[in-house]
């Protein structure tokens, strides 16, 4: 199950040194785990997860193999991209292939960066990306609205449905407002995901910073993170510098790197965990002593489709899931101890699997 996260921005914002640095990270981590550049501006990245060390120390796994999410290092935007200007259908069309964006925000002042509007202010940036995204989002709905009128006129009933959608998706776009902010029933989800608008994506800010600003943000960032607050949006502060830089260090002295600039982690995990929550992601785990591993899914998976992600066989002649809590299989140590306690059970077809549940599928073959 793949997860694309683009990394969009204005150009000498730090987008492509944010992309570069997540990538060197992973390609040192590629000892313990899986690391792949798809093509030159797509990479995917382990999600740091504390849990799985301390499940494969308690099973003594010989491998440990996080999740990943991928990240996609999307052309750069100008005025205009709506209407092709520069990279823009090349832009438009790599956001539409992703779940989510990763918005590269400038908030640092560098008179040798040039800044392509002349000056640095992160509220009106975001407001050019977003405003192109909002033109090519009215224009492929106006195309498409009126035939699907006439169908709904007609007495099609789901083409009635859409067609409602539509017309509040453009309601919002009229007034200057991203698709995202649309109101839908839990039912329309598929559909609105269905249309394929570039501004109903869900949006993470990452507020570029100089490096003192590393560990609190500055006057810049604060604006961005009360945009965020007012977009129900996640946002995350990161140097992108620092991130370059700690990227290429061994291990061993990325901890006194980090300690040294005021830093308990890289910014870069921010980021990561935050791409995972803002597409509603959750984690669970299979455990034993060949390898612990963890297992993206959907937050409200039933068992049997959580079970698919590994195999769809798993699905198809599901019994039961053996499950214990992350916390249980910590405390009691490991499946032997939960087992005893009295809290290993046994889940049938209609349980929701919970963020760090530790699973083992039962399942006709």
């Amino acid at each position: 199950m793949g997860f694309k996260c683009g990394i969009v921005g204005l150009p000498n914002v730090g987008k492509s040194t944010l992309f570069n640095a997540l990538t060197q990270t992973a390609a040192a981590q590629a000892a313990n785990y899986p690391f792949c550049t798809i093509e030159p501006n797509v990479g995917e990245v382990a999600v740091p997860d504390p849990r799985l060390e301390v499940l494969a120390s308690i099973a003594g796994s010989k491998q440990i193999i996080p999740t990943r999410l991928t990240f996609v290092d999307i052309a750069g935007l100008v005025r205009g991209a709506s209407k092709g200007e520069g990279l823009g259908n090349q832009f438009l069309a790599n956001i539409r292939e992703c779940d989510a964006i990763a918005h590269v925000v400038r908030c640092f002042e560098d008179g040798d960066v040039t800044h392509v509007e002349g000056g640095v202010d992160p509220l009106r940036d975001i407001e050019t990306i977003e405003t192109e995204l909002m033109l090519a989002d009215l224009e492929s709905l106006e195309k498409r609205v009126t035939a699907l009128e006439k169908k709904a006129k007609g007495g099609d009933k789901e083409a009635k449905e859409l067609h409602d959608l539509m017309r509040r998706c453009l309601v919002l776009l009229r007034e200057g407002k991203p698709a995202r902010l649309v109101e839908i029933k839990p039912e329309e989800r598929t559909a609105l995901q269905g249309l394929g608008l570039l501004s109903s994506k869900p949006v993470l800010y990452v507020c570029n910073v100089e490096e003192a600003s590393a560990s609190g943000g500055n006057s810049q960032s604060q604006k961005v993170f009360a945009r965020a607050k007012e977009e129900d949006a996640a946002c995350v502060v990161v140097s992108a510098k620092i991130e370059s830089e700690i990227a290429v260090l061994p291990a061993a002295e990325q901890k006194d790197y980090l300690e040294a600039v005021g830093l308990a982690e890289p910014g870069l995990n921010r980021v990561i965990r935050a791409g995972y929550e803002l597409l509603h992601l959750i984690t669970y785990f299979t455990v034993g002593p060949k390898e612990a591993r963890a297992w993206t899914i959907e937050n409200g998976t039933k068992a049997p489709q959580a079970a698919a992600v590994i195999h769809t066989d798993f699905e198809k002649g599901f019994i039961r899931a053996e499950t214990i809590a992350f916390a249980d299989y910590a405390a009691l140590n490991g499946e032997a101890g939960a087992r005893e306690g009295g809290r290993l059970r046994l889940e049938g077809k209609e349980y929701l699997v919970a963020d760090g549940d530790v699973l083992h599928f039962r399942f006709n073959t």
